[in-house]
């Protein structure tokens, strides 16, 4: 499937650039020594802006999901989960991604997640899949 891919900005670059070298990149504040997603030029938890992409495990546990029955685009297959994932690094370090190799009725809050990349054109988006 094609998806919309997302526009690249000097600071979310590193984050969908990132897989090219199989890393998952997040932005971290120097100044108060937390991650921070999404990416942005200043922290939202200080405003400090000594900031970075830092490469994270990739590991991390299903918060919350959604199974979607919608065809949003004419190549989607449907079910497909809409997850937002919580990152092993940092307590509430989320972002919203897809589940993938995997049954929509699979799927449980808590259930154990590592990154997969699925390359398109010059973004690799994060996909997550389950780690057994």
């Amino acid at each position: 499937m094609k998806r919309k891919l997302p526009a690249l900005t000097a600071e979310s670059s590193p984050f969908w650039q990132g897989g090219a070298s199989g890393q998952l990149l997040i932005h971290f504040c120097e100044d108060c020594d937390r991650f921070f997603h999404p990416p942005g030029p200043i922290c939202p938890r200080c405003t400090g802006d000594r900031i970075a992409p830092r490469p994270v495990s990739g590991k991390g546990k299903v918060a919350t999901f959604t199974i979607n029955h919608q065809r949003w685009q004419p190549d989607l297959e449907v079910p497909f989960v809409v997850a937002m994932v919580e990152l092993d690094e940092q307590a509430g370090l989320r972002f919203v991604t897809n589940i993938i190799n995997c049954a929509p009725s699979a799927v449980y809050v808590g259930m154990r997640v590592k990154v997969s990349f699925l390359q398109q054109e010059d973004v690799w988006l994060p996909l997550f899949e389950e780690d057994l």
